[in-house]
């Protein structure tokens, strides 16, 4: 009976040393759940899936390689790369045209696309991203171009102007509101895409669809009429095929990342 209760012993024993060992990962090996792989997103750079659906950078988080002052050969010193951001550097003015900054654009004209970027902007700040732009002599682009706000919605007061909110965050400015209204506040980054096909307008902020209209049909000459557009150009609503794209300086601290384009047919 000692023989057997001794033989059960060493065999249970061997038994637990076995499951332990194998339970225990060698050096190197990974469990399924290990495996999982999440992918970091990386400034300023293009994933694989990106790249082969044909997106392109236009900004490289390093340079302003690409782009240049509105009606300029040079890219102004009113603004800087610096930790992987496009940075306007604010005046305390709150307006444009400090003798070194303005408006900065890339240097290539688009008419089919798909934008995206990022933005961040100063307690209190304003600026915009023109889309289909015209570079005319002694013309700001706002002349020529519609604009996505960029806002802090909270102190700005072009946040409680024009109407039913059209000059807040994501909206077609001075002309559709972006609803629902989903900036975040100043200091934190939002994220958006504009959309522009054959007179198709699209913006996303945030993940969310803001706003849509047509270009050139008569619901938007009529919008632009009842505007203060005209007033600054009476062919206003005669936007580009195609035009460029351009970062507005409007006096106050903002930064933008991650700029990137893909062109439709």
């Amino acid at each position: 009976m000692k023989k057997i209760y001794s033989f059960l012993l060493a065999g249970t024993f061997i038994f637990a040393l076995a499951s332990c060992q194998g339970g225990q990962k060698k050096a190197g090996e990974k469990s399924a759940k290990d495996s999982t792989v999440v992918e970091i997103p990386q400034m300023n750079q293009l994933s694989a899936e990106e790249a082969n659906a044909g997106w392109k950078l236009l900004f490289d988080g390093t340079t302003s390689t690409g782009w240049r002052g509105y009606n300029k050969t040079v890219f102004p010193s009113g603004w800087e790369v610096v930790e992987g951001t496009l940075h306007c550097i604010g005046t305390g003015t709150g307006e444009a045209g400090a003798e070194n900054g303005g408006d900065i654009l890339y240097d290539k004209k688009f008419k089919n696309f798909q934008l995206k970027l990022e933005w961040k902007i100063q307690e209190g700040g304003n600026s915009g991203i023109f889309y289909l732009g015209q570079e005319v002599p002694e013309w700001p682009i706002y002349k020529t171009a519609p604009e996505m706000q960029v806002l802090d919605n909270e102190r700005h007061p072009d946040a409680m102007l024009g109407k039913d909110g059209n000059r807040q965050a994501g909206s077609l400015y001075d002309l559709i509101p972006a609803k629902p209204q989903n900036a975040k506040p100043a200091g934190e980054w939002n994220s958006i895409e504009i959309i522009c096909y054959k007179g198709t307008v699209v913006h996303k902020q945030n993940g969310e669809t803001v706003l849509e209209y047509h270009l050139w049909t008569d619901d938007w000459k009529k919008l632009v009429k009842d505007s203060k557009f005209p007033e600054l150009n009476p062919n206003w609503a005669d936007v580009a095929k195609e035009g460029f794209i351009a970062l507005q300086d409007h006096g106050d601290n903002v930064w933008y990342r991650n700029v990137k384009i893909k062109e439709m047919e």
